[in-house]
């Protein structure tokens, strides 16, 4: 006797369709799991067992074979747990094959028969509407994360029995529905604002340079002068997520097992910021189970690294590429995984170790050797890939005094989103979408600059010694900043400030 159950299996942040076919031969009874199954699911015929019995259900006594298929790729998780069961049942008669194959299963057993949570439930179930299936049984937790698909019947159960039941048609089971719209505005507030932030007007416009072109951006100052609380405030001035972005955003976060149950989809831009004791793998993603690392935890968000110095000069170097590319190729023997990684690194530094260089009021206590050691753990191919460097000075005492109400990220966020309109308008057609993202070719055609511009840049090249890359990043930058102004042409004041951006080249190398 042999059934036929759809599944699905991840691949990096996607999903892909695995038929779980289940064959009962007579014999000495046995379990056996192909298809290239994990310890995970290998181990799922104890809990299948138990969780027929616990039901109510006759467990076979035959030989039974559990086919994963495709065999290539490898099956991890618990989530098979149901459509093994559901196959076993299907094929001793107890399930009718009516509606088994409009649906995928997805779900781990409890010993008891009660279906628990898994990962990347979203994932599946995009997979499942572009499979053209009628819907998709699964935990009753992971239910409202898959109903940001629409156009899918989310079938939300709780036990094994209320799945047989269902596919009996003996039970109903109303298809679990969300309000997107009210899903998508709910979850867009944020609990910072620039409004807070005393002082450090410098550091605020470069922010919003930053913001603006999505540059990635390093500050330089002092313990206490706010560079983290700056770096906080980042997301909200970020252009608002559309609809696609949430849905990557959210892929990743439930493929990791992080997406919180009350957040079935995430509107905001994520904030990320690992501790500098974090790994390569931590950091990139990978490991024995290859999963997302925090540079794709923070796609189409923030990645902060707070005290870079500090970080392993090794881990500082695996990110070069991704900063570069946009995504994070992980590779092993039996398989290739890709996870998106288009973030804006903003990263934070003492000037030295004691972080009081050049401070009037506290004395630097460090040695040149001890300042040039600690600056040198930062190689200059990433400090390429920074475009803008600013410093952050210790904020006064009228400043911190100051009543009057600052700028708020609102007031900031809607230069920032004019300033991507006409970006996107600019690179319409093309897979760019901001100035940080623009290749030589584009530099040449949308970076032109007037004789006074050209002057300025090439006298500030040649003395301060820029690599090809800092000249294009300054050109970039330059770019922003006239977008900002609505202008079409780069003048020679745009490109004055983008080189203030990049005036710490020569001091931090």
């Amino acid at each position: 006797m042999l059934a036929k159950v759809l599944s699905s299996a991840l691949t990096g942040i996607d999903a892909i369709l695995v038929d779980v076919e289940v064959d009962l031969t007579p014999g000495l009874p046995a379990f056996a799991t192909v298809g290239l199954p994990d310890g995970a699911v290998k181990e799922s015929k104890d809990r299948v067992r138990a969780a027929l019995k616990n039901s109510g259900y006759d467990f076979p006594a035959r030989r039974i074979t559990a086919n994963l298929a495709p065999a290539d790729i490898r099956k991890e998780g618990a989530a098979y747990d149901l459509p093994i069961s559901i196959g076993i049942l299907a094929a001793t008669g107890v399930v009718k094959e009516g509606r088994l194959q409009n649906y995928i299963l997805l779900g781990e057993l409890s010993l008891d028969g009660t279906l628990k949570e898994i990962r990347g439930a979203l994932s599946m179930a995009v997979t499942a509407k572009r499979a053209g299936m009628a819907g998709i049984i699964l935990p009753l937790e992971n239910a409202p994360e898959a109903a940001v698909v629409d156009g899918l019947d989310i079938i939300g159960a709780s036990t094994l029995s209320q799945v047989v039941e269902f596919l009996n048609d003996r039970e109903g089971i109303d298809p679990y529905r969300v309000d997107l719209q009210a899903l998508f505005s709910s979850g867009c507030e944020y609990g910072e604002d620039f409004n807070e932030v005393k002082g450090q007007e410098h550091a605020k416009r470069a922010l919003e340079v930053a913001a603006s072109g999505g540059h990635n951006i390093l500050m330089i100052g002092p313990p206490g002068s706010g560079k983290t609380m700056l770096a906080r405030r980042i997301p909200t001035i970020l252009p608002r997520m559309s609809f696609d972005e949430a849905i990557e955003t959210t892929k990743v976060f439930s493929v990791s097992g992080l997406l919180e149950k009350e957040r079935a989809l995430l509107a905001v831009r994520p904030f990320r910021s690992p501790h500098h004791t974090i790994s390569d793998v931590g950091l990139i993603g990978g490991g024995t189970t290859p999963k997302p690392g925090e540079v794709s935890l923070a796609h189409n968000g923030v990645l902060f690294l707070d005290e870079l110095p500090e970080f392993k000069k090794n881990v500082l170097e695996v990110l070069r590429q991704p900063i570069e590319d946009g995504r994070v190729t992980i590779s092993r023997s039996l398989v290739s995984l890709t996870y998106p990684a288009r973030v804006m690194l903003v990263a934070a530094m003492n000037p030295c170790p004691c972080g009081y260089l050049a401070d009037p009021i506290h004395p630097c206590t460090c040695s040149p050797i001890a300042i040039h050691r600690y600056r040198s753990r930062i190689s200059g191919p990433l400090l390429d890939r920074i475009d803008i460097h600013i410093e952050v000075p210790a904020v006064k005492y009228r400043d911190l005094a100051d009543r009057s109400e600052a700028e708020s990220s609102a007031d900031i966020s809607r230069r920032v989103e004019r300033s991507r309109h006409i970006q996107q308008q600019r690179y319409s057609g093309t897979k760019i979408h901001c100035n940080a993202q623009m290749t030589p070719r584009f530099i040449k055609k949308f970076c032109e600059l007037d004789a006074n511009g050209n002057r300025m840049l090439e006298m500030v090249t040649d003395r301060l010694g820029f690599s090809a890359r800092t000249y294009n990043r300054i050109l970039k930058v330059a770019r922003t900043i006239a977008d900002l102004e609505g202008s079409d042409h780069i003048h020679e004041q745009h490109i004055a400030e983008a080189i203030q951006y990049r005036s710490l080249d020569r001091k931090i190398q």
